[in-house]
């Protein structure tokens, strides 16, 4: 059972162009971790600081090796591009269209 990982995150000031490319290139490298279902980035339309990146994994165990597993300085990007820490939570899928 497909299982989501969803975070918010907010660039800082001047940064969403810096975040916007370093999430796509984790999005990138999540797409080929084995466990991983695929990954959506989306930035929201009214506030372009704000994003949501959300990994679709086999389940929360495949997440945690994966993030154990990421290659060193992956995430430096992403974290000097954002304006504190994420807000994160697993999620269940209730209907997929």
């Amino acid at each position: 059972m497909t299982v989501a990982r969803l975070y918010v995150m907010h660039a800082k000031a001047g940064q969403s162009a810096q975040m916007e490319a370093a999430l796509g290139k984790v999005a990138d490298l999540v797409r080929t971790v084995a466990g991983s279902e695929g990954v959506e980035l989306l930035r929201d339309t009214g506030n372009e600081h704000r994003f949501i990146f959300i990994e679709k994994w086999d389940s929360e165990a495949s997440h945690a090796k994966a993030l154990s597993g990421m290659p060193p300085g992956s995430l430096d990007a992403v974290q000097a591009a954002m304006d504190g820490p994420p807000d994160g939570a697993y999620f269940d899928y209730l209907k997929r269209v």
